[in-house]
């Protein structure tokens, strides 16, 4: 049995019940969103803190409620690639997971309070419903993640919204130029989502998901990764050309070389075991280019 596969001991049950590979998606947008109001204000880094602790938090959660409702609903099992495997594998009880889940939520809600206080009472409505995305997607009676659109909503509000935030809450409205680079953030980690999707084709269209990638064939699902990976590096490259942006953001071309191994993969393989390292690569690349476009507006606004 693959490593990946085993149960797991002491502190690495609860560690791997976070997804901890998912976790940057929360951090590249809030460290974007932090560079991008450098060139308007002075940063308050202590706001800067709060949301990145508070955006972990919700992610690992939104973990956390995926592990516990994929059990509920029968679609986990001891084979089950990519999963936490608290439950199935390491015996956790699902109400744990649960219980976890709505602490982890609790305390994001009371950072969420301090931001809101420090900023704006509007950000109260904004994070309610982000909360409510996060637990909606595998959540109620009709998850997002089992329809088309798993894709979109996480690339709004995981790759887009988390970067609005953070400009707003430093300074206090959303320049156009921070709606200009959130936009290969949305596609990157709607790319995440699209990866997950095609690695778990089989086994969920037997469960009766419709998921994108379900809905329009492998073959076509991954063309379509490809083209979000193309938009985003083509969109950078673009804001240079027309001057909106510095030159040095030109970096996130370093990272060019992670979507295009995840491609070819995702073309090569199909077993969910084979293709995971192209989801790591997929998550890599969101990784790597918004902290390198980040890194690159911080280089030119020095």
């Amino acid at each position: 049995m693959s490593h990946e596969l085993e149960a797991d001991k002491g502190w690495r049950i609860w560690w791997k019940l976070t997804r901890p590979h998912t976790l940057t998606a929360s951090f590249a947008p809030v460290f974007l969103g932090t560079m991008i109001a450098l060139y308007d204000t002075n940063i308050n880094w202590t706001l800067f803190f709060a949301m990145l602790f508070a955006c972990l938090l919700i992610q690992a959660a939104t973990n956390m409620f995926n592990e516990y409702y994929d059990f509920a609903r029968g679609l986990d099992s001891e084979k089950s690639v990519g999963i936490g495997g608290a439950i199935v594998r390491n015996g956790v009880k699902p109400k744990t997971v649960m219980q976890l889940a709505l602490l982890l939520y609790g305390i994001a809600a009371l950072l969420g309070l301090y931001i809101c206080y420090e900023s704006s009472w509007l950000l109260l409505v904004v994070g309610a419903i982000s909360m409510a995305v996060g637990y909606l997607y595998t959540g109620g009676p009709y998850p997002i993640a089992y329809t088309p659109f798993g894709e979109l909503f996480s690339g709004l509000f995981m790759g887009m919204l988390i970067v609005l935030i953070a400009v707003f809450i430093q300074v206090g409205s959303v320049p156009n130029f921070a709606i200009l680079l959130s936009v290969p953030s949305a596609f990157l980690v709607a790319a995440i989502m699209l990866s997950n999707n095609i690695r778990d084709l089989v086994g969920d269209k037997e469960s009766g998901r419709k998921t994108m990638a379900i809905l329009v064939g492998r073959k076509n699902a991954v063309s379509i990764l490809a083209s979000y990976f193309i938009i985003s590096y083509v969109w950078i490259i673009g804001l240079v050309i027309l001057q909106v942006i510095t030159p040095w953001t030109l970096l996130v071309l370093l990272s060019i070389k992670k979507p295009m191994h995840a491609i070819k993969l995702f073309r090569e393989k199909e077993k969910p075991l084979e293709v995971a390292p192209a989801m790591k690569d997929t998550a890599l690349t969101n990784t790597i280019f918004v902290f390198l476009l980040g890194i690159g507006l911080l280089i030119g606004y020095i």
